[in-house]
């Protein structure tokens, strides 16, 4: 059966509660124009500027600090409830702590080195790297204690029926993305010298006085396709080396320039499998082998058998532990295992994966308008 968390409104990654309309509809001036964005930027430099006001006005500036791609989040546990696993939350930082790390670590933190991420009930939010610096300190406590955490890992760990976890994991996801793409773009395209990062973080300026070329943040936009045989009740799942054992998914693959996203679900299962693709219907989007055909059964006891639920309380224990200090490593593979005592034939992804509810709609009779 489909599993109960396919009931939120978006996918993972997808919904980011400071940006668009969900900002916008909570402040006078819209977090992303140019007036709120001028704003913000304003603050930060007076904050940055004078320790004092800091003091005083800090509490509405909320920085979140990435090292290595990884978000800082913290965990908590209340364990009177044993049908709930911990809780991890993003650890928003003030002003004042992030500037005392930068300066145990010999550096000054300048306003060009934060990104900005929008604004809610008058709080603006932004993200920092902190992955170049020689940390003396860290952020925490003993009562509070954080880490930085694989984005995977917060992925699974996150409840999918939490409307605040799942608005973090969107806001963690953006703040990742442009903090990569500014790691990326330190220099020119096309005359090699240094940018510098202009509007708070939303693009970069060729410094060049004679090419003054701006750059903005980009997308690799990716098809994921569930390939449906309609005469014999049965779809086509793909698996790479390195799932976990038993587990299968859709296939999928980058768009290539010029091309529209049918004609990039055709090719790409052309060169994937070499089945010629008929009809493409569109299902959703989410921000972000070997093949063998599986019957309609099949899947429904795969969707039956994983207990996503159980895989979400597991991973937040992890998440838990690391905070803690308790766990270390952080490889992927383990988060991906939703599998029970009862071995199944297979499983497929769980519901923080785009492919989980092309595959459960497919099963459960074309929910969502993707099988007629």
């Amino acid at each position: 059966m489909e599993s109960g968390y396919s009931t939120s409104r978006h996918h993972t990654f997808a919904g980011n509660p400071l940006i668009g309309a969900a900002a916008a509809s909570s402040a006078s001036v819209p977090s992303d124009s140019d007036d709120g964005l001028e704003s913000a930027v304003a603050s930060i430099r007076n904050l940055l500027a004078d320790t004092a006001e800091e003091e005083a006005a800090g509490s509405g500036i909320r920085i979140l600090p990435f090292r290595h791609g990884k978000p800082l989040v913290e965990s908590s546990y209340a364990s009177t409830n044993s049908d709930e696993g911990p809780t991890w939350r993003l650890a928003w930082q003030s002003v004042h702590k992030c500037r005392e790390l930068f300066e145990a670590s010999g550096l000054k933190l300048g306003g060009e080195s934060l990104v900005y991420l929008g604004q809610r009930n008058e709080v603006v939010y932004w993200a920092l790297d902190f992955t170049d610096l020689n940390l003396v300190s860290q952020f925490g406590s003993e009562e509070r204690k954080n880490a930085y955490v694989e984005l995977r890992t917060l992925m699974v760990a996150a409840d999918w029926s939490d409307e605040n976890a799942m608005g973090e994991i969107s806001i963690a996801g953006h703040a990742r993305a442009i903090l990569e793409w500014h790691g990326l773009c330190q220099f020119c395209g096309r005359c090699g010298t240094k940018t510098s990062p202009q509007k708070a973080g939303k693009r970069r300026h060729c410094q060049n006085d004679s090419c003054k070329k701006s750059f903005y943040p980009r997308v690799d936009p990716v098809v994921i396709m569930l390939v449906i045989d309609k005469a014999n009740d049965r779809a086509l799942l793909s698996r790479q080396s390195r799932f976990v054992p038993r587990m299968w998914s859709c296939l999928a693959g980058f768009i290539e320039p010029g091309e529209s996203l049918e004609e990039a679900v055709r090719r790409e299962t052309q060169e994937e499998v070499g089945i010629e693709v008929g009809e493409v219907i569109y299902h959703s989007s989410q921000p972000w082998p070997d093949a063998q055909w599986h019957s309609r059964e099949d899947v429904k006891k795969a969707l039956t058998f994983a207990e996503y639920k159980k895989a979400q309380r597991t991973s937040a224990f992890r998440v838990h532990h690391i905070c803690g200090g308790v766990e270390k490593g952080q490889g992927l593979a383990s988060d991906f295992n939703v599998e029970t005592g009862e071995l199944a034939p297979m499983f497929v992804p769980g519901p923080f994966a785009i492919a989980h509810h092309l595959i459960s709609s497919w099963a459960n009779e074309g929910v969502g308008g993707l099988v007629s």
